[in-house]
């Protein structure tokens, strides 16, 4: 899983994530947004990308803790993924 922010220095998320859904190796690799962001505009770009999830980050310690947590338990524990993912890289 790759938790990307909107906001990189360099580039910016949405570069990374067209950049990771044009690689075949990558095409199961769960990707979540998370960022400051809360604009529609945003939100709909991400998805339209091909976000898994889109997650606002909150300002406080421990709310991002819970999020953390929260991510952990979903996509590690109840998510169903398919039993191996290939991430070899063809050259």
């Amino acid at each position: 899983m790759v938790l990307l922010d909107l906001k990189l220095p360099g580039k910016h998320g949405f570069e990374v994530l067209e950049w990771i859904r044009d690689q075949s190796h990558f095409d199961q690799l769960p990707v979540v947004i998370l960022t400051a962001s809360k604009e529609q505009p945003d939100i709909q770009k991400a998805y339209r990308l091909g976000a898994n999830s889109y997650l606002v980050k909150p300002t406080g310690l421990e709310d991002l803790v819970e999020m953390m947590l929260r991510l952990q338990g979903y996509w590690i524990l109840v998510n169903c993924k398919p039993e191996r993912i290939s991430l070899v890289i063809d050259e």
